[in-house]
């Protein structure tokens, strides 16, 4: 799936669209996560735009939290999205879970009279994506929602979910999610449509 402008893309791909699987739930637990750097600093995509992540602080008093990230992605006009990000390693591969946590132009903060149409239509959901890292590169690609909507309608896979016309919202528990991603991680159709993108240290 090929970007343009990226923020727009994967916020609207990220919860609207079939690009990348939805699910209520996470994909890791606390257990899951580990104290890491790999994703720490500035990258660029292919389309020029900037992707920061850094760790956030946590607690009183405020201390480093090194087994999470803050995603802040810049788009052309400087406005920001941040989403929380995790790093899950399982069966010896990496994984990211993306989860929005505020959109460009809106805040936590806002009065019901400065609600808009998108902030009423936003659910902020989990998605997952297969992390390979090389060098200073980390190339990112996120499950393809419709392919997992064709193997649940054919009976190949069976787990937890809702869906309507339009959209497939999974509801497995994290054990169930886990045991999703590895099986299907080097499976080259559950990536096909997806999201892809690789990003090049700054």
């Amino acid at each position: 799936m090929k970007t343009r402008n990226l923020l727009l893309i994967l916020t609207v791909a990220l919860f609207f669209s079939g690009c990348v699987i939805w699910s209520f739930y996470p994909l890791y637990t606390e257990k899951n996560l580990f104290e890491n750097d790999i994703l720490t600093g500035t990258w660029i995509d292919g389309d020029s735009l900037q992707w920061k992540f850094e760790h956030p602080e946590r607690g009183n008093p405020k201390s480093i939290d090194k087994k999470s990230y803050e995603l802040h992605l810049t788009d052309y006009d400087k406005k920001k999205t941040t989403y929380n990000v995790h790093v899950i390693q399982l069966n010896g591969m990496y994984f990211l879970d993306f989860y929005i946590s505020e959109i460009a132009g809106a805040s936590s903060s806002d009065s019901d009279s400065n609600l808009n149409y998108w902030n009423l239509h936003v659910i902020p959901v989990h998605t997952f994506a297969k992390l390979t890292v090389t060098d200073n590169t980390l190339q990112i690609n996120w499950f393809d929602g419709e392919w997992l909507r064709e193997q649940i309608e054919v009976k190949k896979i069976k787990i937890r979910h809702e869906k309507n016309s339009e959209s497939l919202l999974l509801t497995a528990k994290t054990a169930d999610l886990q045991k999703l991603v590895v099986k299907y991680a080097n499976t080259e159709a559950a990536f096909k449509d997806g999201l892809a993108i690789t990003l090049v240290r700054n």
